[in-house]
């Protein structure tokens, strides 16, 4: 027998409500109290150009080929700050992107063109990411540093696992709720630092920094 994950979500969240029992809320990574429907539509338009994820190479889910990231934006209170994140899925590597002052489409791509500038160009083949306004450049993007951006469907962070699992992570340094303009570049060094320096069961108990580095000598 086979249980989805939506059953068991069904199964903790009061029916109709959305609202999670007041006992369970505290076993919750997440803190999330409520469950939104996963055929919600937001009106959403699409991102002119934008390559879906069905047309990604098949190489990319097994892991095997090291150099395809996942991308995204967590968001600080009221939405008027924020903090980009980039892993790599194969050593779960972690770069933050600084965002002091805006986070609108041309902050995003310069960041993100920066940092994927300074890594090796042998492991950087692809960026997925889900289709928020801040990726209104992304052509721009894929001219300045060669890298193709591939689009998930719509409310699917599950495509994202690598991405998803990670931002998870950095909620404990990054609350939700909270100014993330405040946070430095050395801070947000320091914090991407304390993730790749954590031994993961996935890789090993090597460290995303380790396996990393393993990789980038092979490619000499």
């Amino acid at each position: 027998m086979r249980v989805s994950h939506e059953t068991i979500y069904k199964s903790l969240f009061i029916q109709g409500r959305g609202e999670l029992k007041r006992e369970l809320t505290r076993c919750l990574r997440t803190g999330r109290t409520k469950r939104l429907a996963q055929h919600r539509s937001d009106g959403r338009r699409q991102i002119a150009g934008m390559v879906p994820i069905t047309e990604r190479p098949p190489e990319v889910a097994d892991r095997a080929v090291p150099g395809h990231w996942e991308g995204d934006l967590i968001i600080g209170a009221m939405s008027r700050s924020a903090v980009g994140t980039l892993v790599e899925r194969t050593t779960r590597l972690t770069v933050l992107l600084h965002l002091p002052n805006d986070h609108g489409a041309a902050a995003v791509r310069e960041a993100a063109t920066e940092a994927i500038q300074r890594l090796p160009a042998a492991l950087v083949r692809s960026l997925t990411w889900d289709q928020g306004r801040e990726m209104l450049q992304h052509r721009q993007f894929t001219i300045d540093t060669g890298v193709q951006v591939y689009f998930c469907d719509p409310h699917s962070p599950w495509q994202r696992p690598t991405n998803e699992n990670t931002n998870g992570l950095l909620r404990q340094f990054l609350p939700k709720g909270t100014d993330l303009s405040i946070h430095t570049v050395t801070d947000l060094e320091r914090i991407a630092q304390s993730l790749n320096e954590r031994p993961r069961k996935s890789l090993g108990y090597m460290k995303p920094s380790e396996k990393f580095a393993e990789l980038v000598a092979s490619t000499g």
